[in-house]
């Protein structure tokens, strides 16, 4: 396992118990806030290097998770967690789809394994009925 993965993972792990123990994940904002905040990185990233192209696709990606994330946080959090897997599944395939030279080397494997790691928790969550997954 590589350092990138076994540190995104310890910071998942982090991050559950940060949430649970602080309360912050009581409010049904918080996973699809999580989701939109992740999804952004990668529009930074393009920023970063310059590229217009790489901008208008990370935005359309973006626009994209941040649509589910607001569906989620209004009718189902289901939608949130599997929308935060959903892009930790996209970082390992970021790289063949789109081309965006500001993105470190190390970040899809860093941002995959966290994103995975959060999703678990929250999908763990909303199957125990510790969290509502209605409005």
């Amino acid at each position: 396992m590589t350092l990138p993965i076994i540190v995104g993972i310890a910071l998942a792990i982090g991050l559950a118990v940060l949430a649970t123990s602080s309360g912050l994940d009581r409010d049904r904002a918080y996973y699809p806030v999580v989701l939109i905040v992740i999804a952004w990185y990668y529009v930074l990233f393009a920023v970063i290097s310059g590229s217009m192209q790489a901008l208008l696709l990370e935005s359309i990606v973006m626009v994209a998770f941040t649509t589910v994330a607001l569906i989620g946080f209004r009718s189902n959090l289901w939608l949130a967690a599997v929308g935060i897997a959903a892009h930790g599944v996209f970082d390992a395939v970021h790289g063949r789809i789109i081309a965006n030279a500001g993105v470190p080397g190390w970040w899809p494997a860093f941002c995959g394994s966290i994103d995975v790691g959060i999703a678990l928790y929250a999908v763990w969550l909303l199957a125990s009925a510790r969290r509502l997954a209605r409005a």
